[in-house]
């Protein structure tokens, strides 16, 4: 989703709109062809000859579109299509390579980009800084499919944090990168959607990306029209959507709400689960569920003194009920050591640790932030190039 070009693009060619890049015919005048100044024929219509810059799911179905396309012989818009991916731990590498696999599409894995000629690139959800003279390669620059609605959530984590924001609304943008900044270059095509209601990151990530595919034909159809109506992004409104850390995942019982805890799970949840602290123990919530206000009425919680980060088993719904900032979430089941149940966890630590100390009050045992080292290098998670199934 990001570019990094070393140096600055050359000033535009008389009779181009005010910042914008040059467009093929403007690149061949700048002296992108040849000593004679012809240089190789641009093509001015489909069909394309695409290179693919992806790796995880988000990446996999505009790949799939583009493989559709160049199938599509009754109407021919992708004449050529290589693929370029990232290398991974995994032996069957990250999805857009096992597409690329399976669709017997050429694969490169980065640095390595191959040596044809192409078109037009295509980046989506790629992560990788992409240098200037890589860009200049492609006779129409480089197309990127961002899954928000620039310039809100520019940078490499814009579903997370729609989800983690509340977001309503949201959608794709299909924009031809520009050199030194990330996610600033020209708009050609933005649709927008509403979030679906307590949707998570991975299932809106679904959505967004079927969205992102459709759009990013319906903008090579038309490839040429589509990069001379391009609108420069607004200055106002825009926002940063940074990598998630590990320390993201560490709930606040005194500041977050449960209305927060819920939207943090449902972003990063996939990808790590949310964690506390318990008698100096490291653990992870897995499953987080709503408190119905009928369980609060239970004779059990009347005149119980609690605080931020209590901890107490309902029976009769086998849940934990956790007091946050202004009210109660509900958990089915955790991991310490290994993965337990509610109940699990009540009967083998909870009970056990009130009956070892009935003397002493109950928030001794509750829930409490957990602090992790900053650590100035840290590992970084970004929610899309983790989703490799």
């Amino acid at each position: 989703m990001r570019a990094l070009v070393r140096r600055c693009w050359g000033r535009r060619p008389v009779g181009g709109g005010a910042g914008r890049r040059p467009g093929p015919q403007g690149r061949a005048l700048a002296g992108f062809g040849g000593e004679d100044g012809r240089g190789p024929r641009i093509r001015e219509k489909p069909p394309w000859r695409v290179l693919f810059f992806g790796t995880d799911r988000f990446s996999r179905e505009a790949l799939r579109a583009l493989h559709a396309a160049r199938e599509n012989k009754e109407e021919p818009l992708i004449e050529k299509l290589e693929v370029v991916t990232v290398p991974s731990p995994s032996p069957k590498g990250l999805p857009v390579k096992q597409y690329a696999v399976q669709a017997q599409l050429p694969v490169y894995e980065w640095p390595d980009v191959g040596s044809g000629e192409y078109d037009v690139g295509v980046v989506a959800s790629f992560g990788r800084l992409l240098s200037e003279a890589l860009i200049l390669k492609f006779p129409y620059g480089i197309l990127n499919v961002h899954p928000s609605c620039l310039p809100r959530w520019r940078g490499p984590a814009p579903i997370i944090h729609t989800v983690l924001h509340g977001d309503t609304v949201t959608g794709v943008t299909i924009m031809q990168i520009r050199p030194k900044r990330f996610d600033v270059g020209p708009i050609l095509k933005q649709e927008t959607i509403p979030v679906p209601p307590k949707s998570t990151a991975k299932e809106l990530e679904g959505v967004l990306s079927r969205l992102g595919a459709n759009m990013l034909i319906s903008v090579l159809k038309n490839l040429p029209e589509s990069l001379n109506s391009g609108r420069q992004q607004p200055t106002e409104g825009a926002t940063h959507a940074p990598k998630i850390s590990a320390r993201t995942s560490c709930i606040k019982w005194e500041e977050q709400t449960s209305e927060e805890i819920f939207r943090l799970h449902r972003a990063i949840g996939n990808i790590i689960p949310l964690q506390t602290l318990w008698m100096d123990n490291t653990i992870k919530l897995l499953d987080l569920v709503e408190v119905n206000s009928s369980v609060l009425t239970d004779p059990k919680f009347a005149g119980q003194a609690v605080i931020p980060g209590s901890v107490i088993y309902h029976k009769p719904s086998q849940k934990l009920l956790v007091c946050c900032k202004d009210g109660w979430i509900g958990v089915r089941s955790v991991m310490l050591k290994k993965t337990l149940t509610a109940t699990d966890f009540y009967n083998g630590y909870l009970h056990p640790w009130h009956q070892k100390n009935p003397q002493v009050h109950p928030s001794q045992c509750r829930f409490q932030t957990l602090r992790l080292p900053t650590k100035k290098r840290g590992k970084k998670i970004v929610a899309m190039q983790q989703c490799t199934k």
